[in-house]
């Protein structure tokens, strides 16, 4: 098992106040990146808002590797906290034109035409690549997320950084978003959060005591809440392990009740 190494990402929109997760930064982090070399197929991060995100796209795997060397970017976003009134935003209310679309961007109008979608802490959202999205103030998510940084701005209320209109234009789906993910229960007891091509993740809640998950191949287990031991490693919230392929079942003694998201890929890592 492996700690992954944990990195922080100052953003325009970021904030200060990162606790209970983190101590508080003099810097207004929005990122916090969980890595290790060689890069496992995911990218495991914390997000933190004060401000809204830029509206934005990312591509497919055919469109990022054609123009950007690189794999394509499928996210899912967990809500760990929201403030009241929070809102992320997923597709577009109703199915728009791509002129129409253009002039939204150019004139600011986009952000109204999206859909804005009222979260709180537990929500699931599952952002395909194409999906126009962005994340409101007030939040704190883990995101899930193929390994890829590429993402085009379509709006950036006003804020100056770059757009990248044509592209984001040529990889945009311009429909409505199904919302929020509705969870299921997996036989073992675990919620299944998020499902498709490239990742799934569940929810383990486990109380106090000693627990084994079983192997599942790769995974990367990311304590939300609690803390404890895995294989005998002491581990606290905010902190992602990477169990690598082959490993036998992990072994959790859980200090108190714990929450784990417990994600993989498939395919050999």
């Amino acid at each position: 098992m492996i700690r992954l190494a944990r990195s922080f990402h100052p953003k325009v929109w970021g904030t200060h106040s990162l606790e209970p997760w983190f101590e508080d930064r003099p810097e207004k982090i929005g990122e916090v990146w969980f890595t290790h070399a060689p890069a496992p197929p995911l990218l495991v991060k914390f997000i933190f808002t004060a401000e809204r995100l830029s509206v934005q796209v990312h591509p497919d795997d055919a469109y990022a590797a054609a123009h950007e060397n690189s794999a394509g970017k499928t996210e899912m976003w967990h809500v760990l906290r929201a403030a009241p009134g929070a809102t992320v935003a997923a597709g577009f209310r109703e199915t728009i034109t791509p002129e129409r679309a253009r002039e939204a961007a150019l004139s600011g109008e986009i952000e109204h035409l999206l859909a804005w979608l009222p979260v709180e802490a537990g929500d699931t959202i599952l952002i395909p690549a194409g999906t126009v999205h962005a994340i409101g103030a007030g939040l704190a998510l883990c995101e899930i997320q193929q390994h890829s940084d590429v993402t085009y701005r379509l709006y950036d209320y006003g804020r100056p950084r770059q757009l990248h209109l044509e592209r984001a234009l040529e990889v945009a789906g311009l429909t409505p978003h199904p919302g929020k993910a509705v969870p299921r229960t997996a036989p073992d007891g675990a919620l299944i959060l998020a499902e498709c091509p490239y990742f799934a993740t569940e929810l383990v809640t486990l109380p106090r005591g000693g627990h084994r998950l079983a192997a599942r191949g790769a995974q990367i287990l990311i304590a939300i809440e609690g803390a404890g031991a895995l294989n005998g490693e002491r581990f606290t919230a905010a902190e992602a392990w990477l169990v690598p392929k082959g490993c036998a079942a992990v072994s959790i003694q859980a200090d108190r009740t714990i929450r784990l998201l417990r994600t993989w890929a498939p395919g050999p890592y």
